[in-house]
């Protein structure tokens, strides 16, 4: 019961980093975004299907080929989190990341200074204007500092 609560939690709160209790108003302006949503995960449960979901921090992870997509509460801004970023060594996170075998992507905001991030994209959000970032060990776009337009 606990999952489905928590699946419901997050379906709900789109856009928020946790389960909710309460309809996101992203809901509230369209109301059939749940069932859009619902059948969208529905649809796409075969591509995750032999995913391995493990409990614990960043260095019990084993180092193997693999895409590894690191998201952490974010330096400046992630100590708002339910479990912030007040005890994150961003220095050995860095390194973490930099040893990683396989395609690695961080993703942080321009203020960050633990590695060397490039802008990807600007975004109006709750609190304001706010410039997502990454780092790659492979070349993108997003290295030459170029964002693609749909335009």
């Amino acid at each position: 019961m606990k999952k489905k609560k928590l699946f419901i939690g997050f379906t709900i709160g789109f856009g928020f980093y946790e389960p909710r209790k309460k309809v996101s108003p992203a809901l509230t302006y369209r109301p059939n975004r749940q069932n859009f949503t619902l059948k969208s995960i529905a649809s796409q449960l075969w591509k995750i299907k032999h995913w391995e979901i493990r409990l614990g921090t960043f260095e019990e992870i084993d180092n193997v080929e693999a895409t590894w997509f690191i998201d952490p509460p974010y330096q400046f801004g992630g100590h708002a989190y339910k479990h912030s970023n007040k005890n994150i060594d961003f220095k050995i996170l860095a390194e973490w990341c930099i040893d990683r075998k396989g395609q690695v992507i961080v993703c942080e905001n321009t203020k960050a200074t633990w590695m060397n991030f490039s802008p990807m994209v600007h975004q109006d959000v709750l609190t304001g204007k706010h410039e997502e970032a990454i780092w790659t060990n492979l070349k993108t776009v997003w290295n030459d500092n170029k964002q693609l337009s749909l335009i």
